[in-house]
């Protein structure tokens, strides 16, 4: 949810052993805990597999339990596994426990970074985070490791969502100043007069699992609901009876707001000076998503001007917050201390369903709540891998090229090869992590790519276009295409209405070739911007002295155009982000008639 909009893009690793599993895609069975091995020839992903079990004098994996978790969990997982409960252990005491273990359960507080998977000396099979994010633990290492990383993402849905409305309620109707004034000894019931709910507009940011059921509850509460989130499903919301509209409505219109989105780069700061400007006056906010959304001192300032009457946050940029933080002193502003998840049903489904996820992974299940896979046999990479890169860079260029407002639903994707039999299931999932990846809070890999992709009500079909010629080459060339949605590079979408990019990789590198029907030849490192312009002499060199004073170096420049004279794309690759006011100048050549920055 970029600006809840298509967004601006994370930066994306390349490590192609970070987030990728042939597992399921080649139906390898797991009994027990599974081993790799390269000591012999393989023609495929082959696993040699050796049995965790006799590692514990029990006969059962053990499972380190690094912090608390609730009882119905701890007695699912000791129906399998020998459970060490050890909270509160230093990072050494950690290194020197895991080496024990087969499955370790976190929550946020434990760091498990590389020194921990090293320490493991192999044997740690599995990561649970007992909640949905997973920053504190580090996934390419977990990757090179071959464990297994899954977290909890369902379990605190209705908690969560619970709290949001709980928070709307309270801050509409003074509910925390109200009491605070009356334990202070004061009766002040002119001053703490409220607002109605009923018959007020509601936008939803982030229609997920969450921001759905909030939905649900203030339809109930008599509002009228709108939600902007670009993956989510028309019959969804029209099932519950919400409005889906663009980014820019839902905050101009909206008299309460409530954030669901998740933290990305896309979406850091994304409620700033600009985008308060353009709220309605007194608009009242609600965030119980993550902190980081929220440009705090912009938000100070948003309340001091009115622009803002009221905030309710339960998260913050900085968790705890400092004592004088003006936003949480604001007179203003309800605060809670990440209080989301926290009812005792929550937290009692969070430790079954990680616990779940853990014993399943244990015995060689793998589930959609995987963030991470082992990794892919190094034979396959190596052919693969800048076919893979292409693949995802093109999915991100792809939904890029959508305007905000518009929902990706139907994807396309051709390939274009000699080979008869080629296994395109690694190439689809990494388009469709290029598509999703950027504005979700999901990481996508061969094991949940599909699933993903489903939950999120994009479908994905892919055409395979023989051509005779040498089967030393895996792929002449992939295409992506998103149908049924706006573009906002008109020069992006193809006669049939389709945006369209096609790549190829050359010399080991990914290019961009194609752009609607334009052909252009650039570089897929860095980032693009593509222009569309009057085909005369002198535009190179105009664009390129704008972003030379900016000191933005090119690394590549390609012109595609109809004809000579007609109009042409020129497509740019820069090592660095021009500043708005750069991209602006571009904008402003005459002859440029529409341009759009990417980036990779």
């Amino acid at each position: 949810m970029a600006s809840l909009k298509i967004p601006t893009l994370r930066t994306p690793s390349y490590s192609l052993s970070s987030k990728l599993s042939l597992r399921s895609a080649f139906s390898a069975n797991f009994p027990n805990s599974a081993r790799f091995s390269r000591s012999q020839p393989q023609r495929g992903p082959v696993l040699i597999i050796t049995s965790a079990a006799s590692s514990s004098s029990s006969n059962k994996p053990t499972v380190l339990v690094a912090e608390k978790l609730g009882e119905a969990g701890l007695t699912l997982l000791k129906e399998f596994a020998d459970v060490d409960c050890s909270y509160n252990l230093s990072p050494k005491e950690l290194r020197s426990k895991i080496s024990l273990c087969d499955g370790l359960i976190v929550r946020s507080g434990t760091k498990v970074n590389r020194a921990v998977f090293e320490s493991s000396g192999g044997r740690l099979k599995v990561v649970g985070r007992a909640g949905v994010g997973i920053d504190n633990v580090d996934l390419a290492a977990a990757t090179e490791h071959g464990c297994l990383v899954v977290n909890a993402p369902t379990a605190n849905t209705v908690a969560a969502a619970e709290h949001g409305i709980a928070l709307l309620a309270a801050m509409a109707r003074n509910v925390a100043q109200a009491d605070a004034s009356i334990k202070a000894g004061k009766w002040q019931r002119n001053k703490y007069v409220g607002v109605s709910l009923v018959g007020k507009t509601l936008a939803v940011l982030g229609f997920g699992k969450v921001g759905s059921e909030v939905a649900r509850r203030a339809k109930g509460l008599g509002m009228h609901v709108i939600a902007h989130d670009p993956y989510a499903p028309a019959e969804r919301a029209c099932a519950i009876g919400v409005e889906l509209v663009s980014f820019d409505e839902a905050i101009g219109t909206a008299d309460f707001i409530s954030m669901h989105m998740p933290l990305i780069p896309a979406t850091s700061k994304m409620f700033n000076d600009e985008t308060f400007a353009k709220m309605k006056k007194g608009v009242r906010i609600v965030n119980v998503a993550r902190g980081g959304v929220v440009d705090e001192e912009a938000l100070v300032r948003a309340l001091d001007a009115g622009i803002v009457a009221q905030a309710a946050l339960d998260v913050f940029s900085e968790e705890p917050p400092k004592q004088d933080n003006k936003l949480v002193q604001h007179e203003m502003v309800t605060v809670t201390p990440h209080l989301g998840a926290s009812t005792m049903e929550a937290q009692e489904g969070v430790a079954i369903e990680i616990a779940e996820a853990v014993v399943g992974a244990l015995k060689g299940e793998l589930a959609a709540t995987a963030v991470n896979a082992p990794m892919v046999p190094a034979e396959v990479l190596l052919e693969l891998k800048p076919y893979v890169i292409l693949a995802e860079k093109l999915g991100r260029l792809a939904v890029q090229l959508v305007a905000g407002g518009s929902g990706v639903k139907t994807v396309k994707v051709s390939y274009a090869s000699s080979r008869p039999n080629l296994d395109t299931r690694l190439l689809r999932a990494m388009i469709t992590k290029g598509i999703i990846e950027p504005i979700s809070d999901v990481y996508v890999n061969l094991v949940n790519a599909d699933y993903t992709a489903k939950q999120r009500g994009v479908r994905i079909t892919e055409e395979h276009i023989h051509l005779d010629g040498s089967h030393e080459i895996p792929l002449e060339f992939i295409k992506v295409q998103i149908a049924d949605v706006k573009s906002k590079f008109a020069s992006a979408t193809s006669k049939s209405g389709e945006i369209k990019v096609e790549g190829r990789v050359k010399d080991g590198i990914p290019h961009l070739t194609k752009v609607g029907s334009f052909r252009v030849d650039v570089s897929l490192e860095g980032s693009i911007i593509l222009c569309r312009q009057v085909d005369q002499p002198g535009m190179i060199g105009k664009v390129g002295s704008i972003l030379g004073q900016e000191n933005v170096n090119v690394s590549f420049m390609s012109v595609g155009r109809v004809a000579p004279r007609k109009h042409a794309v020129m497509a740019i690759g820069v090592d660095d982000q021009p500043r708005k006011e750069s991209l602006k100048r571009i904008g402003e050549v005459p002859a440029i008639e529409e341009f759009v920055f990417l980036k990779l």
